[in-house]
This record gives C-alpha cells, structure tokens and sequence, in this order.
C-alpha cells in the first residue's frame, strides 16, 4: 500500500470511535492523516462524544475524549490531499453550514479522489450535493437527507459498508472493519 496524504474534518461532538479508530488505523499502516476543524488549530481539540446501541429507540450519548487535532484548518488546501474521511457524530450538523467545509467536501467528488464517511458524515454529503445516484450508507435517521440529495439508501447491517465509485460508506462504527478494508481498496486503486 502506497503511503497517501489523507484530509479528516471532524469538529466539537464528533463520534468518538469513528475520528479516534481510522485516525489511528489509518496512520498504523503508513498514511498521513491531518485531522482539520473549522476555527481550530494545530495543537487544539475536538470534544468527542461516545453513541453506544442500547435497546434504546436510537443511539445513547455519554462525553468522550479530547480528540488532538494535528493541523490546522485556515492553512490546509483540498487540493494537496488524496483522500477524505469523514467521521459521523454531531459534528456534521454544523459543519454542513461552513462554506470552506462544503467546497473541500466538493473538491474530493469533482477529482474523483477516495471518500469515507460514517453514520451522521452522510449530512455533510448532502449538503455538498455529491450524492446524486450514489449509494450511501448512514446512520438510519440520515436516510431522508440522504434521499433528498437524490442519493440511493444503502439499507446495509450496522456492521457492514458499502462503496460506490469513489465512496464508501457505513452505518456507525461497529462497520469499522468492513469500512475500513473497503476504504484501503479505494486508496490503492
């Protein structure tokens, strides 16, 4: 595998195991990965927030880690990255409104280079209106934004992804290994 300089944006109430977990898998088999968020630099933090799948009637929320971010937003350009990673959590709800966010989101789709999003990252894809007849995989309550992008909902088990074209996708973290293996195919092609 060919070592690539890989962008992840992520933000204040991310979900914990989908920045943490292919952050550092990603970085174990040799890749550069720069974690990024709006108004942050190099050196600051994210609050990360765990979900875990209770019997509840959707995810439960308890505080995380501090997730370190390693570069700094304002100085980073899309252009100088192979691929994305875009971790699920809250953070894509507000992320979704910033403009810079949208067009590097863009960027990834129009050059063709490798995406990996989960759970709530499928909200930041519809916003930067890149799933039109793509399937994707989110967490269940993301498949009406997903559809109103004129996306195709991957109804998949939340251990499983899926990939179309340059995109693969996952329900939630328990999707991990499944996402993962997909993701390192795309950034060998």
């Amino acid at each position: 595998m060919s070592n690539k300089k890989i962008l992840m944006i992520t933000g204040d109430f991310t979900e914990d195991y989908e920045t943490m977990v292919p952050f550092q898998a990603l970085l174990s088999v040799g890749h550069q990965v720069d974690a990024v968020c709006p108004d942050k630099k190099a050196g600051d933090s994210v609050a990360t927030a765990i979900h875990d799948f209770e019997g509840d009637q959707t995810y439960t929320e308890k505080p995380g880690h501090r997730f370190a971010l390693n570069a700094t937003f304002s100085e980073i350009k899309a252009e100088d990255y192979d691929a994305l990673v875009i971790p699920g959590g809250r953070a894509p709800e507000y992320l979704r409104l910033n403009k810079d966010v949208i067009a590097m989101v863009q960027h990834f789709f129009k050059a063709d280079k490798p995406v990996a999003a989960i759970c709530h990252g499928a909200q930041l894809l519809a916003a930067a209106g890149v799933l039109e007849g793509k399937k994707c995989s989110a967490y269940p309550a993301c498949q009406p934004e997903v559809e109103l992008a004129n996306g195709l909902y991957a109804d998949i088990p939340v251990d499983q992804a899926v990939t179309d074209g340059n995109l693969v996708t996952a329900p939630a973290w328990p999707a991990h290994p499944a996402w993962l293996a997909q993701f390192y195919v795309l950034l060998n092609r």
